[in-house]
């Protein structure tokens, strides 16, 4: 594979156009899958993301992360590859780390110029069925890859413009959502097609040593940021913690470790400056169930770039923070060290990973704790903002159906600001429009909004998660992959841990009762209620130090109950939500008994139901200063 060709001099408006330019392609390429879709998941989920790699495999764009094109180039030498050839892959272990569980598609498209490839485009995301032991491909007490769906392998899905029909033809029979899944690649592979159309252009405009001078610039350009504005806020020295998933599935639910220990050094980064090791020493064996995450392949490159997003947060502002892309720029700072085969985040095959979200969206939350030992705090609290609900049975025609979406939780609260309410992880992604689910699928949607009291009491509240209520019209069956339904998102400094994770079926009705986080196949009856509450983030700082007025509001907004306000806050209120009536010298009062009453508090809180699986422990030894 060459090297490309760079030209010092390249003019900076240029590599401004050409910025410019892949961000287009790629919001151009990520419209045209939502509009040509089928699913539920694809087109009105969008739990999918578009991303444009150079030659050398480099991630060039950063609005989004996306897969690795690693697998592909590996499997298939870039001088044999030509204009109309589609790559598509969704092997856990054999895509380098890039893709995370069998629903997740990906498909790879080379661009030309002048004969030769100079980059690709490529797309990825979660389907409805891939095949599997349960609807969805997500069946949450595998313990075997096997069980998880069909496995593909890097292949050319189309040749030169034709497509695989048999390849095809293989996929969609494995799946109980045939003509979704046929409708779904063809979206993604027409619209990466024309994504390479759009570079080829870019390419003959200003020619070949021009375009990837601009590549080199624009990569060497987020390496010389994160180094000056982000690392330098980094102090030099080793920093320890760790959290953790609760459940797999198969075993009881226990602690299953996720530790950092984030080494910050001066030197030995890019032209000898700064750099961080991550070293993921210390974290749990394989589970049985399907929560593990093949992280330790092309040397954690997708891990660099799905983590960096955290250091974003050491930004001078907020305002800056959303300026910084996470594009391969950040991979040379990244040095990640992996225990060895046989853990959570290094699984043998066939181990399972349908529901690694647990385990690679808890490493944002490590990540971010352990940085906040290093700097006073100043990182947000803890949020969990993917979980996967659904019901599948028949329709009111007599067939199958199946209607599951990703719900988000709350944001955890800054050391400037409260979190964000039901936030999605994934940019653009959102819950399932009521119109139309309601017109699909036979249940009527009573209730969504945000989950009173959810969000983590603090100087800074954690932001809330969904309340949602759903009652079906014909029996069903619910389906839940979800962590955090013990265990707390974390609050940070003073701040408290957020409400966890709920689902109750036929609340306050003869059948009421909750249903396991982790479920496949819960039954639920025509006319009964299924109510699903997400997760709150953690709170910043002292509670009792947020203004009253604040309080008040939150009153006002209905984000904080009554009840909730004197536990919390120590605000003691009466009147309606419209017109809350503040006490100010009780109030005063039993704040200042609040405050006498604790004692020393850890770092972190992580909530009540730590305790529940720590042998009685409410704290951590890594969770303390």
């Amino acid at each position: 594979m060459s090297t490309p060709t760079t030209d010092p001099a390249v003019d900076p408006i240029v590599v401004e156009i050409v910025q410019g330019t892949l961000a287009s392609v790629e919001m151009e390429v990520e419209t045209a899958i939502a509009r040509t879709s089928r699913s539920p998941m694809i087109r009105d989920a969008h739990d999918f993301r578009a991303g444009i790699h150079d030659r050398q495999l480099r991630k060039l764009t950063g609005r989004s992360y996306s897969a690795l094109v690693h697998p592909v180039a590996r499997d298939f030498p870039l001088e044999t590859m030509k204009p109309g050839d589609v790559f598509f892959h969704n092997d856990v272990y054999e895509s380098e780390g890039g893709i995370g569980h069998l629903p997740d598609l990906c498909v790879t498209v080379p661009v030309f110029h002048e004969g030769e490839v100079v980059c690709f485009v490529q797309a990825f995301g979660h389907h409805d069925d891939i095949g599997g032991a349960t609807p969805g491909s997500m069946p949450s007490a595998a313990t075997s890859v096997y069980e998880e769906g069909l496995m593909v392998p890097p292949i050319k899905l189309w040749d030169q413009g034709v497509p695989n029909e048999a390849a095809l033809r293989i996929m969609t029979r494995n799946s109980r959502m045939p003509e979704s899944l046929a409708a779904d690649l063809d979206a993604e592979c027409s619209a990466c097609l024309m994504g390479a159309a759009r570079l080829t252009e870019l390419f003959e405009r200003y020619g070949r040593q021009t375009v990837e001078a601009a590549f080199q610039a624009i990569l060497d350009k987020t390496t010389e940021t994160y180094r000056r504005e982000i690392l330098s806020k980094i102090p030099d020295g080793e920093y320890v913690w760790e959290d953790y998933a609760e459940h797999d599935g198969v075993d009881e639910p226990k602690l299953h470790t996720q530790r950092i220990t984030l080494t910050k050094t001066s030197t030995g980064g890019p032209g000898d400056g700064p750099k961080i090791t991550i070293d993921f020493t210390g974290t749990a064996p394989q589970a049985k169930g399907p929560i593990n995450h093949c992280g330790d392949y092309a040397d954690g490159n997708f891990l660099k770039k799905w983590l960096a997003p955290i250091l974003r947060n050491l930004a001078d502002t907020p305002e800056r923070m959303g300026e910084l892309d996470v594009n391969e720029g950040v991979v040379p700072l990244i040095e990640m060290k992996f225990p060895e085969k046989g853990t959570l985040l290094t699984p043998i095959f066939p181990a399972p990973t349908n529901a690694r979200t647990f385990v690679i969206l808890r490493l944002l939350g490590v990540l971010a704790g352990v940085i906040a030992k290093a700097v006073d705090g100043k990182m947000p609290a803890d949020q969990e903002t993917i979980r996967y609900t659904g019901v599948y049975g028949k329709d009111r025609d007599g067939k199958d159906y199946l209607m599951r979406e990703v719900l988000g939780g709350g944001a955890g609260g800054r050391y400037y600001a409260d979190g964000e309410d039901t936030i999605h992880v994934v940019p653009d992604s959102r819950n399932l429009p009521t119109e139309f689910t309601e017109s699909r699928f036979p249940f009527l949607v009573e209730r969504l909004g945000l989950a009173v009291d959810s969000g983590g009491p603090g100087r800074y509240r954690g932001g809330l998660g969904y309340e949602k209520h759903i009652r079906m019209l014909k029996d069903a069956n619910f389906m839940s992959i979800a962590d955090r339904s013990i265990l707390a998102c974390w609050g940070v400094k003073g701040g408290k841990a957020g409400r966890p994770f709920e689902v109750c079926i036929d609340p306050g009705g003869p059948e009421e009762r909750y249903v396991d986080a982790l479920a496949d196949a819960e039954p639920v009856k025509a006319g009964q209620v299924i109510r699903i509450r997400t997760t709150g983030g953690g709170g910043w700082g002292d509670p009792l130090e947020r203004p009253v007025e604040e309080v008040e509001r939150d009153l006002r907004w209905g984000k904080v109950s009554f009840e909730g306000a004197r536990r919390d806050y120590g605000v003691v209120a009466s009147g309606t939500k419209e017109d809350p009536v503040i006490d100010a010298a009780a109030t005063e009062q039993l704040r200042a008994q609040l405050r006498d009453g604790r004692g020393e508090e850890p770092f972190f809180d992580r909530g009540p139901g730590y305790a529940q699986l720590a042998g009685g422990a409410t704290s951590a030894d890594v969770d303390w200063l």
